[in-house]
């Protein structure tokens, strides 16, 4: 029997009566695509066919059906909020981040669902120094996230950005590999890699059912760190609260300078 599994199915904001009566047939169409029939799909929500049938009519559905209804497919449920590239927002983070538009000049950014990774991209994370010397030595192999992409793939460049009172690029690494788990399951697995005190990592992930653990790979150590100044000149740099896709004519240079890089 076939299914949508690993498959991400869009939803869109409805902005008139017609596209929200779309919902109901789009649903049927997956149900279909996925090999499957109504009383099939009654038995995975545990419904009454009925309702399976009254679904796929369209007319008013429930944010909450439409999401139990594609993962019931073996698919996920994203959202996305769409703002057209002139908006404001969209101004005030294209010029901080390497922000790629879609369809008609506009800025999506996810509202609900895992972060698609943007394919052949390289990655800038901010790290404290505490941390960022233990990476570059080695012994830490794990860099601890309470937000990532998992979808990206192993080999992806992370450069290491350390963070106040250092202020400066100072390595790259490879992620070989993203994994996201229950906050327990992190700490039992990764409190001798991640190199973190339980008050902070408690802390950190508070209100979090869900963190992210990035495996590093091949770390090494700037000859010289580009300090943020000439960062900031240069390439109109500015560190990440978390992590951000580095621009074009940043990862060039960063590409230039990890070839001579000490291991």
């Amino acid at each position: 029997m076939g299914k949508l599994s690993g498959k991400i199915i869009e939803a869109f904001a409805a902005t008139t009566q017609g596209r929200t009566e779309d919902v109901g047939p789009s649903l049927r169409r997956l149900r279909l695509l996925s090999n499957l029939t109504q009383k099939e799909m009654a038995l995975r929500l545990e419904v009454q066919q009925a309702a399976i049938s009254k679904i796929e009519k369209g007319g008013d559905v429930h944010l909450s059906t439409v999401r139990k209804y594609v993962e019931a497919l073996g698919a996920s449920l994203r959202i996305d909020a769409s703002f057209p590239a002139d908006a404001p927002l969209a101004l005030s983070i294209r010029d901080a981040f390497d922000v790629e538009f879609g369809n008609d000049d506009q800025m999506v950014l996810p509202l609900l669902g895992d972060e698609p990774f943007k394919a052949q991209r390289d990655v800038v994370l901010s790290i404290r120094p505490k941390y960022t010397d233990k990476i570059l030595q080695g012994s830490k192999t794990v860099e601890l996230r309470r937000r990532f992409p998992v979808s990206a793939p192993s080999g992806t460049i992370a450069y290491i950005y350390s963070t106040s009172p250092v202020r400066a690029m100072v390595g790259v690494a490879e992620i070989k590999d993203v994994l996201k788990l229950p906050i327990d399951q992190i700490w039992s697995e990764f409190e001798d890699t991640a190199f973190i005190d339980k008050p902070d990592f408690d802390k950190y992930f508070e209100g979090r059912d869900f963190g992210f653990a990035l495996l590093f790979d091949d770390v090494r150590t700037f000859s010289d760190p580009i300090p943020l100044s000439k960062l900031r000149e240069q390439f109109g740099f500015e560190p990440p609260q978390s992590y951000l896709y580095a621009k074009r004519d940043l990862r060039r240079a960063l590409k230039d300078e990890s070839s001579v890089v000490s291991h």
